[in-house]
């Protein structure tokens, strides 16, 4: 299977995609099996189970609402993020679900287990689900219902990103369709860049155009750019206040976009770090808000790769016109994607596998290497930038505190902005050569995750969580 650009970034809602995304994606996907087996009016009773990390820290997550809009029918893509709050507000209110869309269901306290302790081989994010017909459901003693044999269930992963994987079914993301470059590894890709003569988003374009007509993935792209955009604009236009949860936790992009604006005539060159800075915590606090973002690769660490390429369109000399604009989007998130397929192939990119390494550490590997592209990199040095991205945020842990996106993520996506501008500068000061691979630093990011206590990654139970009071 070939990873596309168009998997890689998603439009969905916050505040996780592993949390939040995947889940809901996990919960139409079930209901699409059932409307496919049973009679809907047959239903009378529906069983959710979440487990490790998706229970650890579900609550912070709005990992059960999630699972609950995906039991409606509702996908990430399209679902307004007005309506997901409204109706998951409701349903708490009511504990009934129309399942399917069609058939009003009991989710009280019984019909939705948490298990955070419980880690499951394939993946800590599990998810279960079952669904019963026997019109008798409703008479049988507890006893009787904990041994009852469902008519439907399944075993869901959400493994980040968005991404999500059905127990029983071979891991399957992306296009079988043949593409003229496959490549899993950095030195591949390298490989293929100079055999053939090409740029690193040069080889992911001739991939994507295999699957879909140049127009189609050149809109897309843009597409994608303008969701970026607006998350930006969201954040830096929200109304000043508390972001959800307890924590108290002030929106901070609204004020600070309102300074840089009310100097923006001083000259400041330090001004372009703010800009940088105040663009990742827009996002970020859009996405803790659950608004609309891009999975960039993850939610946690969308803030990054948007705001670096804001940085970029707004500083580089040459895109003033906006066919300009236009190319430059399209070579940076092409150039973004490629890096990011390498760790979708060879390590994971889950808080909640590997740690924050594997997200905004995957996340600031990626804007780098493409900000490189865009200031005229070779491959050699794309490379060296992603590589110098992901080494420095070896070793992240995901520890937020109540299990909200919220502390460290927001900071730690705006400095992980401001190394990914550093570790592309520093690559065009070099050759190429280096002494650390991407694929060593991506194979020792891997290696790190599996090492790591489970306790700092994505469960809220060591870090910061356990450090720093909830309120």
């Amino acid at each position: 299977m070939v990873v596309s650009v168009f998997d890689l970034f998603s439009i969905g809602i916050g505040p996780s995609s592993s949390h939040t995304v995947g889940p809901m994606r996990a919960g139409a996907m079930f209901v699409d099996e059932v409307k496919n087996r049973l009679d809907l009016r047959t239903i009378t009773r529906l069983e959710v189970d979440l487990y490790g990390s998706l229970a650890a820290t579900g609550r912070g997550h709005g990992t059960l609402g999630a699972v609950l809009l995906g039991l409606e029918a509702n996908a990430p893509e399209s679902i307004d993020p007005h309506y997901a709050h409204s109706r998951v507000a409701e349903i708490d209110a009511t504990n009934r679900l129309r399942f399917a869309d069609a058939k009003d269901l009991d989710v009280s306290s019984g019909a939705i287990g948490m298990h955070p302790l419980t880690i499951k081989d394939r993946h800590t994010n599990t998810i279960r689900f079952a669904v019963h017909t026997d019109p008798a459901a409703a008479d049988y003693t507890p006893e009787q219902l904990a041994v009852a044999i469902p008519a439907h269930e399944a075993v869901f992963y959400s493994v980040g990103g968005g991404f999500v994987e059905r127990e029983g079914q071979a891991v399957s993301v992306g296009s079988a369709t043949p593409v003229p470059f496959l490549f899993r590894t950095g030195a591949e890709l390298l490989g293929i860049c100079e055999r053939e003569n090409l740029s690193v988003s040069d080889v992911m374009w001739r991939n994507e155009i295999a699957t879909r007509r140049p127009e189609q993935v050149r809109a897309g792209l843009l597409e994608i750019w303008r969701a970026m955009a607006t998350s930006i604009h969201n954040g830096f236009t929200a109304t000043a206040g508390y972001l959800p949860g307890t924590l108290r936790v002030k929106r901070r992009a609204p004020e600070f976009y309102s300074r840089l604006v009310a100097r923006e005539n001083r000259v400041d060159h330090a001004d372009s770090m703010d800009w940088l800075n105040v663009a990742a915590m827009a996002v970020n606090e859009e996405n803790a808000a659950g608004g609309r973002i891009v999975t960039a690769p993850t939610n946690g660490a969308a803030g990054i790769v948007p705001a670096v390429l804001f940085w970029a369109l707004r500083y580089l000399p040459g895109l003033d016109e906006p066919q300009a604009k236009d190319a430059a989007v399209v070579k940076y998130l092409l150039t973004a994607a490629a890096i990011a397929v390498l760790y979708k192939e060879r390590a994971s990119i889950s808080g909640a596998e590997v740690g924050c390494q594997g997200e905004v550490g995957s996340a600031c590997s990626m804007a780098a290497g493409a900000l490189a592209e865009l200031l005229g990199a070779t491959p050699a040095q794309v490379e060296n930038a992603a590589e110098i991205g992901i080494e420095h945020n070896l070793g992240l842990t995901c520890d937020p505190i109540g299990g909200l996106v919220q502390i460290p993520c927001i900071e730690r996506n705006a400095i992980a902005s401001v190394k990914a501008v550093n570790a592309a500068k520093m690559a065009l000061h070099g050759d190429g050569s280096h002494r650390v691979s991407l694929d060593q630093a991506i194979e020792t990011m891997r290696q790190t995750g599996m090492d790591m206590l489970s306790k700092y990654k994505e469960t809220s139970q060591g870090g910061l969580a356990v450090n720093v009071p909830e309120c």
